[in-house]
Formats: structure tokens, sequence, C-alpha cells
């Protein structure tokens, strides 16, 4: 643990790689043991001591080595690497961050309001004279009355803190969502996903970047309406994948003769997925001939780009309803 108190994973994980991948090693080391200690065979084992005949002993058994397949395995194939990997990454999301803030704030305002009311009430008391002396104890209520104005302000503080915080504004995350895992039917298709997404952004940033006459190619609430659809249909998307992925743990968990159905569903939604994936292909190819044809024929790319954004919006509403 780092001294600023985070957790670091990654010593860890590659360790926990090296060893996955000199397991092929280990086999082998262990076949050639086996080999080395393996008992010879004798002849006339069934016979008794008197009648057998010297005993000529027997070459080992040559076993041949068993060439095992190259896995390129990483830890984050690993499920239990991978699901403590997905909660350290939600653990330090903005988000859970502030949520955190906002709860011991909300504590701390609880805390010193009660120690407040706390103090009040033994100020009353002993100045009053309900506790000890009957005439009264001013030290004890100014006492009192101290711990009143201390943890009142305090108390303020702390509600003050937890106003400023229900009004701050998160960054938008630029860290990607994490993969499916390797065995998952949407582990390729978010790939593509990802890797279209990294492309549309560059595009669309080449179309908001004026040009030698000080305008855009494409207008921007053209620009706008793609990048907002795209999102949107990403998310829709990734909501699919989602979805596919609890049906697979359902799968696994399902007896044997209720798995054919369930990956018969889970081929639907493959599909439905490779289908909107195409749709966003759409989009990423209309803004790269948007940026190919910006010195020229703004009409014809501009035509292209809203058309690739309707498309895509519509399969968004979809997709939406999908998941």
């Amino acid at each position: 643990m780092s001294g600023s108190g985070k957790r670091d994973f990654s010593e860890f994980n590659a360790k926990l790689e090296k060893h996955i991948e000199r397991l092929p090693d280990y086999a082998q080391r262990a076949q050639e043991k086996l080999q080395k200690y393996f008992p010879p065979g004798e002849e006339g084992g069934n016979r008794p001591a008197s009648q057998r005949g010297p005993a000529t002993p027997r070459p080992p058994m040559k076993i041949p080595p068993v060439k095992l397949p190259q896995l390129k395995v990483t830890a984050a194939d690993i499920p239990v690497v991978a699901e403590a990997r997905a909660k350290w990454t939600q653990w330090n999301t903005p988000e859970s961050k502030l949520q955190r803030r906002k709860r011991r704030a909300s504590r701390a305002m609880t805390f010193w309001f009660m120690l407040t009311v706390l103090c009040g009430l033994y100020a009353l008391v002993t100045g009053t004279g309900l506790i000890g002396n009957p005439a009264g104890d001013m030290a004890q209520a100014v006492a009192g009355i101290a711990g009143v104005i201390i943890t009142g302000t305090l108390g303020v503080r702390s509600g003050l803190r937890l106003r400023q915080l229900g009004k701050t504004q998160l960054p938008v995350s630029t860290t990607p969502p994490p993969l499916p895992s390797a065995s998952s039917a949407a582990r390729i298709p978010m790939e593509r996903l990802a890797e279209s997404e990294a492309s549309l952004t560059e595009l669309l940033r080449q179309l908001s970047i004026p040009t030698s006459v000080g305008t855009t190619a494409i207008p921007e609430i053209s620009v706008a309406d793609a990048r907002n659809t795209a999102n949107e249909a990403a998310a829709a998307l990734r909501g699919l994948a989602g979805r596919i992925q609890a049906i697979e743990r359902a799968r696994n968990a399902a007896p044997a003769g209720e798995r054919a159905a369930l990956d018969s569903a889970i081929r639907s939604l493959t599909d439905q997925l490779e289908d909107g994936l195409e749709g966003y292909g759409a989009l990423v190819a209309a803004a790269g001939h948007a940026v190919a044809a910006s010195g020229g024929g703004m009409g014809v790319s501009k035509e292209a780009l809203t058309n690739a954004t309707d498309h895509l919006a519509g399969l968004a509403i979809a997709l939406r309803e999908l998941s």
C-alpha cells in the first residue's frame, strides 16, 4: 500500500501472469520426473519366486513428450482477478468518490448537531439549577454555551460542505469501461466498439476544427448531434452486452437440459449486437468521408453524416428498448 492510501495490484498481476505463462514449463518438468522415477515392469510377476527365471530388467517405458499449446493467458482472463479489478475500478471512479464524501459530510453534520443539542441541554439544566446547585451554576452554564457555539459552528461547516458537494459537477470520465471476460460472446464486439469509439472521437474532433476560412467543414450542430447519438448508441450496445453476460452466467449455473435454450438466446442477442456495431461503423465511415471531403463537396459529406446519424439514432432507440 502506497503512502496515498491507494492499493496497487499491478505487482500482484505481473507475478500471477508470469506464473501462468510458465505453466507449460511446469508440466514439462513434471513429465521428465515421471519418466525418471517410473518403475520398470517385471516378467513373470504372477508366478511364484521358485519358478521365476532370472529377472531381466525391462527398459523404462518411454513416454513421448506432450506438446502443450502455448496459451496466451493473462491475469485479466481469470474470473476472480477480473472481478477484483472491476470492483477496484468501480471503487476509484469519480462518482463513487463523490458519494463517499457526501456520506462522510452528512455523518459529520449529524454528529456535530447532536453534540450541539446536548451542550444546549447541559447549559440549560445547569444554569437553571435542575442539576447540581439549586441556585444554578453559571460556570457550568457558560461551558455548555461554549460547547454549543463550537459544535454548532462545526455542524454548520459540515452542512455547507455537504451543500457544496451536492453542487459538484463530475468531469467526464475518459477511462474506457472494462471489457467482458475472454470467454464471453460479447468480448470481441466490445473490443470493436472501443476501437470504433476512439476512431469516431478523433474524426469528430477533426470536423470541429475551423478551416482556413474560419468555419468548420460540417456545422457544429451536426457534429454535436452525431456525437450525442454515438454516445447513446454505445451505451445501448454496452447494455446489450451486459445482458448477454448475465445470460451466460445463468447458462453456466443452469442444468444441462436448460442450456440449449439459453445458448439460443445468447446467439440471438449476439446477432443484434453485431447489427448495432454495423450501424455504428456506418456512422464512423460517414464521419471519415466527411473529413476526407472537408476540402470540397461539403454538401455531400454533410448529407452522408446526417443520414448515418439518423439511422444510428433509430438503431440506438431499438437497442435501448432491448437492453
